[in-house]
């Protein structure tokens, strides 16, 4: 299958679950569940310390330099998400003394991640498509913000973090039409893109059963 054709093909069939991740939150009322900013924000600080310390631990073994770049604006992009949010907790009146995200230890994501040794599935596994669920995770939580009356959050989202998160996500596809060229190579990014996609349905019903969680943003 041509470049072309085959991540036009894995965004389709990533779509098909995305849609449904979407649908299961967007079922959900506002008043529903353990819903506050403040909350939601620090499930967020654990999601960014995942994201950027997954990318650094992938650089070393990483042997393309591009790619290798294209992790260390992911890693460098994630911290600075830490430290927005970070602040604007501090803003809300959350005091973070002792706040350790990783207190619980690491989600079940990110350990699938750290076993991926293949560049190409690291960029369909990360990039490509734990973005792409960024991407409408933080959207739903956008229009939590809005509806609960908090532009200033809505608007930290908005207007940098999914522009960040849009750009990882259109990086790993190009990475994907410029790499992704042979079968087993194609196989490979389908194979990482489904489990990373099944974790996540995984994580987000396990929030809602066992804490009333949703809405949640991403990373």
């Amino acid at each position: 299958m041509d470049l072309e054709t085959f991540v036009k093909e894995l965004e389709a069939s990533n779509n098909q679950v995305l849609d449904q991740l979407r649908a299961m939150d967007a079922r959900k009322a506002f008043g529903e569940g353990n819903l506050d900013v403040k909350s939601l924000l620090k499930i967020a600080l654990k999601n960014e310390v995942e994201a950027a310390e997954i990318a650094a631990r992938w650089i070393e073994t990483t042997p393309q330099v591009e790619v290798k770049l294209a992790l260390a604006r992911q890693a460098g992009d994630e911290a600075k998400h830490y430290r927005l949010i970070e602040h604007r907790l501090k803003d809300l009146g959350v005091d973070l003394t002792g706040f350790n995200p990783l207190a619980q230890g690491y989600s079940p994501l990110f350990q699938y991640l750290t076993t991926l040794t293949d560049m190409i599935e690291r960029v369909a596994a990360g990039q490509f498509t734990r973005e792409a669920i960024a991407l409408i995770k933080n959207q739903q939580f956008i229009e939590f913000c809005e509806a609960v009356g908090d532009p200033v959050t809505a608007t930290l989202y908005r207007d940098v973090i999914q522009q960040d998160e849009r750009f990882h996500h259109e990086l790993g596809r190009e990475l994907l039409r410029k790499y992704a060229s042979t079968p087993e190579q194609q196989e490979r990014a389908r194979r990482a893109a489904v489990r990373t996609l099944e974790l996540a349905e995984e994580l987000q019903d396990l929030a809602w059963t066992k804490a009333g969680i949703h809405h949640a943003p991403g990373c």
